[in-house]
């Protein structure tokens, strides 16, 4: 009887990813049918490689770890671009959704982060050091988040209105 020579698969080499994630909330939502209640859970995931780059995503499976997974997916899908000068944004702007403000203000350098809540996880995401920032209305977690992105989103470099307007840096 010869010996067979056995091969051993190497272990699957862990794929590093280039975003670092933050579970915000977990809820237990139910849907009511004809049979009773069935009881999910739902998770706010934040992505973001502090780089500039930032998602938000909403995942909702019967148990936690697949509502994270599904969430992390859907703010890998969800990325958006976001100005960052010397560590903060460049210049004073108001995010809204539904009934949340969140009033976000460029700081000196050394402030660091004045933020409470779900904004302060989105910029840490996104790679801000030096904000101030005030939520207004409700503080729900997921319309906190919505705020902030959409205040990120409605940001602009000098050097974008300069290029928007078709003048120089200079003349603005």
């Amino acid at each position: 009887m010869a010996q067979q020579k056995r091969e051993f698969r190497k272990p699957r080499e862990e794929v590093k990813d280039e975003f670092d994630k933050r579970l915000i909330g977990v809820r237990r939502v139910a849907k009511v049918v004809k049979g009773g209640r069935t009881m999910r859970m739902s998770a706010l995931v934040v992505v973001g490689d502090k780089k500039g780059r930032v998602g938000m995503g909403i995942g909702k499976a019967r148990e936690v770890p697949q509502a994270i997974d599904k969430a992390t997916k859907a703010a890998k899908k969800a990325l958006i671009n976001v100005p960052i000068i010397e560590g903060t944004i460049p210049h004073e702007t108001i995010g809204k959704f539904a009934k949340t403000s969140v009033k976000m203000l460029p700081s000196k350098k050394g402030r660091g982060l004045i933020a409470g809540g779900a904004a302060r996880i989105v910029f840490e995401m996104a790679g801000y050091t030096d904000i101030t920032a005030k939520i207004y209305g409700s503080t729900d977690k997921i319309n906190v988040v919505r705020a902030t992105l959409n205040g990120l989103k409605g940001l602009r470099t000098k050097e974008q209105v300069a290029l928007l307007r078709g003048k120089s840096v200079e003349e603005i």
